[in-house]
């Protein structure tokens, strides 16, 4: 997906019962970050350094959300354990993973796997992509998007 393109319509399950679509979202920028996986070293601190900056989020008018291919189950305890502000969305399917564009190929213990590269989109209140993220490295990547974020 292209900057500055329409972000097309798209339903996912989340945590606290939601079913997450933009379009209910208009008006309000978004942040979703994409992660590989629940309760690993990387995705548990980038979802800290969000939860840590969730108020200044919101105080620019942009909502929150986590994703990845892990169960609305998994996603639950995690969310908890964290003790996260946001909700986090189930893409088990990879239908939304795929739309983005963040599906890839990685080495894992020299092993070949598919897998989620870490990546981070802002969409504005218009519902257009404004900002994407893609290889992220979790050190200062929250402040960066914040600071995009409190930009528009």
């Amino acid at each position: 997906m292209e900057e500055n393109a329409q972000v097309p319509e798209f339903e996912l399950p989340g945590t606290g019962g939601i079913r997450f679509r933009p379009a209910d979202y208009q008006g309000r920028c978004l942040v979703l970050y994409f992660y590989p996986k629940d309760n690993t070293p990387g995705c548990t601190t980038e979802g800290q350094d969000f939860a840590a900056r969730h108020a200044d989020f919101q105080a620019a008018g942009c909502d929150l959300f986590g994703i990845s291919r892990d169960s609305l189950r998994s996603h639950e305890g995690f969310k908890a354990k964290l003790n996260l502000p946001f909700e986090l969305l189930s893409d088990v399917d990879e239908v939304v993973c795929e739309r983005f564009g963040v599906i890839k190929m990685k080495n894992m213990y020299g092993k070949k796997v598919r897998g989620i590269e870490r990546s981070t989109f802002v969409i504005d209140r218009a519902g257009r992509l404004a900002r994407a993220w893609r290889g992220v490295k979790v050190p200062n990547h929250v402040q960066e998007v914040l600071a995009f974020v409190q930009s528009l």
